[in-house]
C-alpha cells in the first residue's frame, strides 16, 4: 500500500507555494492587518483561477471534484504564507457544505472566487464578515446568511480576521451534516498550523545562522539547536496525523472525528512550540511591530483556539478511545 502523496498532488502543492510567494509576500500579510477587508482580492482571485477555492466542489458546479486528501497540502501552504482570508472556511467548509445542500447557484461563484463565504460556529464572532458575501453559522444547525450585516466589531488578537457579530434573523436553515463541517474546519486549521510552524522554524534557522554573538552565529549554540530540533520533531510528528485525518474525512470513516481531533491537538502543540522557540531565538526583535515575525505568531495563537482548542480535542480523543467521561 502506498502511503505518500501522488506526484500530481505534490506538483499542485508546489504550484500553490509558488503562487503565494508572488501574490502573498509578508508585505501583503501586513497590509491586511493595517486596513481594508482583511484579505487580498487579487490573491483570492488567483487561488480561484488555480482551482483551490473550488477544489471540493463538484465538476458540474465548476469545481475540481477532488477530496480533502488533495486539499490538505494546499492549506498547509496557506499557513506557511500566513495567507489572510477565510480560505479554510470558504474552500474546506462552505463550498462542500453548500454543494451538499444543493445550492449550486452559490457553489459556482464561490468556486471561481467571485463570491466570498465565511463560516463560524458562533454568530457573535464571525471572521472576515465584513469581506464576505455569504456567511454560514454552524450553531447548532447550519444557518445561511446572505450579505451579512456586521454588528459591533469584536476585539481579536489576529486583527486580519476582522471578527464581528452578525444577526441570524431571516437566516435559512440548511439540511446538512454539521459535524462533518466542523471536522473539516478543524482539519483545515490543523493543516494551516503545520504550515505556520514550518515557516517559523525556517525563518528562525535563517536568523540564528546570521545573528552573531561572541564572534559566532547564535545557531551554533547547543541550546538553540535543541530548541529548534524539538520544534521540528513536534512538527514532523504532527503532519502524519493531519494527513491521516484528511483521509478519514475524505472516506467518511467511523474514526473521522477522533482522527481530526488528534490532528488538531498535535498541530496545536507543534505550532505553539514553534512560535515560542521562534520568539525566544529572535529575542527582542521578535517583539517589535517592524518585524514580520509577529504576523505569524499571532496567527498561530488565534488558530490554536479556533475550531476547538487543545483541551477540547484531547477530550474528544479520550472519549473515542476510553468512552465518555463518567461512563462505567
Amino acid at each position: 500500500m502506498f502511503f505518500g502523496f501522488t506526484d500530481e498532488q505534490l506538483a499542485f502543492r508546489d504550484g500553490v507555494r509558488a503562487l503565494l510567494s508572488r501574490a502573498c509576500p509578508p508585505a501583503a500579510v501586513r497590509a491586511a492587518w493595517e486596513g481594508g477587508p482583511g484579505y487580498d482580492p487579487e490573491a483570492w482571485a488567483a487561488l480561484g483561477e488555480m482551482g483551490v477555492l473550488g477544489l471540493l466542489a463538484p465538476e458540474a458546479a465548476g469545481g475540481l471534484g477532488m477530496s480533502e486528501i488533495d486539499m490538505v497540502l494546499l492549506l498547509e501552504e496557506t499557513g506557511r504564507a500566513a495567507f489572510p482570508g477565510p480560505i479554510v472556511e470558504h474552500a474546506a467548509v462552505a463550498v462542500p457544505l453548500l454543494a451538499a445542500a444543493g445550492l449550486f447557484d452559490l457553489v459556482g461563484p464561490a468556486a471561481a472566487g467571485r463570491l466570498v463565504v465565511t463560516v463560524s460556529d458562533r454568530a457573535d464572532r464571525v471572521g472576515w464578515v465584513s469581506a464576505a458575501d455569504v456567511a454560514v453559522i454552524l450553531s447548532p444547525a447550519a444557518l445561511l446568511l446572505s450579505a451579512p450585516a456586521a454588528g459591533p466589531r469584536l476585539e481579536c488578537v489576529d486583527r486580519s480576521r476582522r471578527d464581528a457579530a452578525v444577526s441570524v434573523e431571516g437566516a435559512v436553515a440548511l439540511d446538512t451534516d454539521v459535524g462533518l463541517a466542523l471536522d473539516r474546519a478543524a482539519l483545515g486549521t490543523a493543516a494551516q498550523l503545520c504550515g505556520l510552524a514550518a515557516h517559523l522554524i525556517d525563518v528562525t534557522v535563517e536568523y540564528t545562522s546570521q545573528r552573531r554573538q561572541f564572534g559566532v552565529p547564535i545557531g551554533s549554540y547547543q541550546a538553540v539547536k535543541h530548541h529548534l530540533a524539538d520544534a521540528l520533531l513536534l512538527l514532523e510528528h504532527a503532519r502524519p496525523p493531519v494527513y491521516r485525518a484528511a483521509w478519514s474525512v475524505a472516506h467518511d470513516l467511523p474514526t473521522r472525528s477522533r482522527d481530526v481531533s488528534m490532528a488538531k491537538a498535535m498541530a496545536n502543540r507543534a505550532a505553539g512550540v514553534a512560535a515560542r522557540v521562534a520568539l525566544q531565538c529572535h529575542g527582542a526583535i521578535g517583539y517589535t511591530w517592524e518585524s514580520d515575525l509577529h504576523l505569524w505568531l499571532k496567527r498561530v495563537w488565534v488558530l490554536e483556539r479556533a475550531w476547538g482548542d487543545t483541551s477540547h480535542h484531547r477530550a474528544r480523543v479520550a472519549d473515542a478511545v476510553l468512552g465518555p467521561a463518567g461512563q462505567a
